[in-house]
């Protein structure tokens, strides 16, 4: 079997407002979507001479790896990928995210609402009294300054006062939800169905009637307590869903870009 060839590391930027160890974790997330790291995930030694960060630095972006399962440690043995679950959180707009800054290509998010608000229904997801208020965020991304994705978030109206005033043009919620002594979901469920878009959503996309959209609806949990309501539609003319899979493995899947996406590169 031939050995998939490793990817180009990425520096680190240290002029960034990023902290170094999400900086290598958001890179760590990248090469493992890209296929590194099946046969031996890099050591800490190996992190901190690659990408010339300390030991604390190098551990702290696996540990928080390790938090989301993508990874696991074993005493005597190392770091390796969990190849017994999806390697890549599809609901997770942060994994969006990384694939088109992988890619290469200029984002940004247009914010279309941020702040207070009430739903009843969407309350009681999170186990509240209908009249409880939330935290709603919704976004939509570009790509080269195309529109690809719609992203509608409901969390804790507690979360209000630190997420409310933040720059989220772009950024990904789950590093602002950690920097802000948040944390970010560490578990939860999934759904992803092809449909047809609302006409509010056709509209923010430019889609035509021919186009359709994946819809991928999450509930992310932290503790045993929902605290993510999710829900994203990404045009589907830019994006597949793929499954790779390998005897006496289980199956993953990842978002990936179709030509269309890829094109915007050139």
């Amino acid at each position: 079997m031939t050995k998939r060839q490793a990817t180009t590391v990425q520096p680190l930027s240290r002029s960034s407002k990023t902290p170094l160890w999400q900086q290598l974790e958001h890179e760590l997330r990248r090469r493992i979507q890209l296929g590194d790291f099946v046969d031996k995930f890099p050591s800490d030694r190996e992190l901190m001479e690659d990408y010339e960060v300390s030991r604390h630095t190098a551990r702290h972006a696996v540990s928080s790896l390790g938090r989301d399962g993508i990874v696991q440690r074993s005493r005597g043995i190392g770091t390796a990928l969990n190849s017994g679950r999806i390697t890549q959180s599809l609901g997770n707009l942060y994994s969006l995210f990384q694939v088109v800054e992988a890619a290469g290509v200029d984002q940004k998010s247009i914010v279309l609402t941020i702040g207070p608000t009430s739903d009843a229904e969407i309350a009681k997801r999170f186990g509240l009294a209908g009249d409880e208020p939330l935290f709603h965020l919704a976004r939509l991304r570009l790509a080269a300054e195309r529109p690809i994705a719609v992203d509608y978030v409901w969390l804790p109206g507690a979360y209000t006062a630190k997420l409310a005033q933040l720059d989220f043009s772009h950024t990904a919620l789950y590093d602002e939800l950690e920097r802000s002594g948040l944390g970010r979901p560490t578990a939860g469920s999934e759904r992803i169905s092809a449909v047809a878009p609302s006409s509010n959503v056709a509209e923010l996309l430019g889609l035509n009637g021919d186009i359709g959209v994946l819809e991928l609806v999450r509930q992310g949990e932290r503790s045993g307590k929902v605290i993510e309501w999710r829900t994203t539609y990404i045009r589907g003319d830019e994006f597949s869903l793929v499954t790779d899979w390998q005897r006496g493995r289980r199956s993953e899947m990842r978002l990936e870009q179709n030509e269309l996406t890829a094109d915007l590169q050139n």
